[in-house]
């Protein structure tokens, strides 16, 4: 039987020191060629848009596919997971705290290995609930000191200075603009839902980090040319994937003078195939569109919690002994 598992279940089953160890493994998965991941489609109507994109990981035999709808600026995201081995359904996911989760997960991955091991000033752009996670999981894998942040929003970026600052226990200062919080950063994330860049290159500094984690739009940028310019080295989740979404560098790489010969797939980089940063002074970047492989670690973890320890709500769906067709009679 399925399980129905809430986002509150998976608050208290997902810990983002787990959820940094589930995407990491997935890097290496994915690199390894045991692992599928497929791009996000989308089908937009006047109201509502539909995105769909799905994963498997071959030697945890899981299957799964993220499915949400955007209306009226809301998505509602579920993750559906299942056995690979017999097809079966084993969970469907409440999935908004999950995405949140694996994709700070991902910048954490991404600045482990390629932000200056002393790095201690992060920049955040953007206060929204994927500036929360991506702030909480850089300060995992970093010796934080210091964060900085900036909003459009005055009244959001001091509330995410006062309740980051408990959770992490980081001096954290809201900044007057995206320059101000950027200048002095070894640690740069945007995550926010800009259509033109809020990231200039003239404000950073030798050596720092960047995590673009906000675009997963062809016609979207965080990022200036100026700064795609600077970058020594540039990751994405997935080739494949950032060539169909990722505006930064679908607009900015030709602008540059580059085209995707010189961007490399981070799994390459955790798998050990790949040089990631070399010199100190280096300008390093992640570019994040999120993929399907890491909500498919995500849930393959979370169903496996919820089993051991009781939580979630069972589901009398697609039962063995209701089978009455083999389903190759069907459309």
């Amino acid at each position: 039987m399925a399980l129905l598992i809430r986002e509150s279940d998976v608050l208290e089953l997902f810990p983002m020191e787990r959820a940094i160890e589930r995407v990491e493994s997935s890097f290496i998965a994915q690199h390894a060629g045991r692992a599928v991941n497929r791009p996000r489609e989308r089908i937009f109507l006047d109201q509502t848009s539909l995105h769909y994109m799905a994963g498997a990981l071959f030697d945890e035999k899981l299957l799964g596919m993220k499915i949400y709808t955007v209306s009226s600026g809301a998505p509602r995201f579920v993750v559906l997971l299942f056995d690979a081995e017999n097809g079966e359904l084993q969970a469907v996911i409440e999935a908004d705290h999950l995405g949140r989760i694996r994709t700070g997960a991902a910048s954490a991955v991404a600045t482990k290995y390629l932000a200056r091991r002393d790095a201690a000033c992060v920049a955040v752009i953007g206060a929204g609930r994927q500036a929360r996670t991506q702030l909480e999981a850089v300060a995992r894998v970093r010796r934080l000191s210091s964060a900085r942040v900036f909003s459009r929003n005055e009244e959001g970026r001091v509330a995410f200075c006062r309740e980051m600052g408990q959770r992490t226990q980081l001096t954290i200062q809201p900044a007057r603009s995206a320059e101000e919080a950027t200048r002095s950063a070894d640690i740069v994330i945007t995550a926010t839902t800009a259509r033109m860049p809020v990231l200039q290159g003239e404000w950073l500094q030798p050596g720092v980090h960047l995590n673009a984690i906000g675009s997963n739009m062809p016609n979207r940028r965080e990022m200036d040319d100026v700064t795609l310019a600077k970058t020594s080295l540039i990751a994405v989740d997935s080739i494949e994937q950032a060539k169909q979404e990722a505006g930064d560098l679908i607009q900015g790489l030709p602008s540059v003078g580059r085209t995707w010969e010189n961007v490399v797939e981070l799994s390459a980089i955790v798998a050990g195939d790949h040089v990631g940063r070399v010199r100190d002074d280096e300008v390093t970047l992640f570019k994040s569109c999120g993929i399907a492989l890491w909500d498919v670690a995500a849930a393959g973890y979370i169903y496996r919690e919820a089993l051991a320890k009781g939580v979630g709500v069972r589901l009398p769906i697609w039962d063995r002994d209701d089978k009455t067709d083999d389903g190759r009679g069907s459309c």
